[in-house]
């Protein structure tokens, strides 16, 4: 199977390491996959693709052609892609009430086949033909390793516990300033160090998370976020927002836990995940993630399923 994925590719690292991991994982089920990155920001730097797209496709032949996020759908769509599976990742059907229904109507007309990544994005958009899955993770990248080793490796203060916030701070809906509030109000705070998954390379992220005593993620909103499923699969422990898949996704893990957004509740479960590991080190999360499923093949293998779906279909 030849499979196209249709991506933005505006960041510094090109198609997002996210989009990428993805393309990985169906390689290694057998898939055939190339990238069409999207260059241009907003609305109008995105219609400015359509021609160029429109073009490749005329002279390559794709089996499936599978867009990441609502605007690089947009642009398949108008370019005439088919069969197209569209993949929507959670901010992006929170955009408004006209885009909003404009996304329901070319998920209806245009698309076919629609991933989204948990139960509260498929309730959100209101489309029952929505498949929910979410990312997978790669365990052979993510996995357990000793803290100590970790920490000697990133030159970070042993003598302190690390609190890592697991996404770039200076992005509003990650909400970093609820961890800051949460930290201020603790006693002990003089002897944590805060550290923040900015400009970190993918490669480099289960080393940071191995570091640290536990990972952080206070956002307003997710779908299903990649980090809280990586760091399981180091075994960390987690506080989290109850935002997207994250309730689902840690269960009743030991060591992990789900907060409001009230920074007292913050501070109470940041120190309990760090009583957790004083006491225990390691968490079991990565034994949840395998039972879940939520490993790349098996992410993958649901994908490939949706891909014949959509083969049938346009048939």
């Amino acid at each position: 199977m030849i499979v196209l994925f249709i991506a933005s590719g505006n960041s510094s690292n090109g198609i997002s390491p996210i989009v990428r991991a993805q393309g990985k994982s169906l390689q290694r089920v057998g898939v055939d996959v190339t990238y069409f990155p999207i260059l241009g920001k907003g609305l109008k730097g995105y219609l400015k693709n359509v021609h160029p797209l429109e073009r490749h496709i005329k002279k390559n032949k794709y089996d499936i052609i599978h867009a990441h996020y609502s605007l690089s759908a947009l642009v398949a769509s108008l370019a005439g892609c088919r069969p197209l599976v569209v993949s929507l990742m959670g901010s992006d059907i929170r955009l408004g009430f006209i885009f909003s229904y404009a996304v329901k109507i070319s998920a209806f007309c245009l698309w076919d086949a629609l991933i989204v990544k948990s139960a509260d994005m498929l309730n959100h958009i209101g489309l029952k033909k929505s498949t929910i899955i979410p990312n997978g993770v790669d365990l052979a990248h993510f996995k357990p390793e000793d803290k100590k080793g970790a920490q000697g490796r990133l030159g970070w203060n042993r003598a302190k516990e690390h609190v890592l916030f697991a996404a770039n701070p200076t992005i509003a809906v990650k909400n970093f300033e609820l961890l800051e509030n949460a930290l201020v109000s603790m006693d002990n705070g003089d002897q944590m160090d805060c550290h923040v998954l900015g400009n970190i390379a993918h490669q480099d992220i289960p080393t940071h998370m191995n570091a640290a005593d536990v990972v952080v993620l206070t956002s307003l909103r997710e779908g299903s976020p990649n980090v809280v499923k990586e760091a399981m699969a180091c075994n960390c422990p987690i506080v989290a927002t109850d935002v997207g898949d994250v309730r689902w996704v840690v269960g009743d893990t030991p060591g992990c836990y789900v907060s409001s957004f009230d920074p007292a509740d913050v501070a109470d479960k940041l120190m309990q995940a760090l009583m957790f590991a004083q006491l225990h080190g390691k968490t079991n999360g990565r034994d949840r993630i395998v039972s879940l499923g939520l490993d790349s093949e098996t992410v993958a293998r649901k994908i490939m399923d949706v891909y014949n779906e959509a083969l049938e279909k346009s048939a």
